[in-house]
């Protein structure tokens, strides 16, 4: 959840409840004051994971979905997709064509 959205969250959760965030810890004392927990969740990037799934990728042992593929200087026109959550799958930037 984004930030703001988080700071909005404190107050609407039940008593009880979790809130779980992508973009950071909550704030531990809003968690108390509110009687709720909360943990934040995220992933580090691993070289060696990375490694392996470029290995599956190339593979065809499993297939990303990419929903769009655009030059580096449509990200505007990128981000404006992804926000509207009408997309299945990544959106991949072009930053180069490859050599030839």
């Amino acid at each position: 959840m984004r930030t703001d959205t988080l700071a909005r969250s404190y107050g609407v959760v039940k008593k009880g409840g979790i809130i779980v965030s992508i973009t950071g810890q909550p704030d531990p004392v809003e968690l108390e004051k509110h009687g709720i927990r909360g943990t934040g969740l995220g992933a580090q990037p691993d070289a060696k994971v990375l490694e392996e799934l470029a290995k599956l990728i190339d593979s065809g042992k499993i297939t990303p979905i990419v929903s769009a593929v655009m030059p580096l200087v449509d990200v505007a026109k990128a981000h404006q997709q992804i926000a509207s959550r009408h997309t299945r799958g990544k959106v991949v930037l072009k930053v180069a064509e490859p050599p030839k």
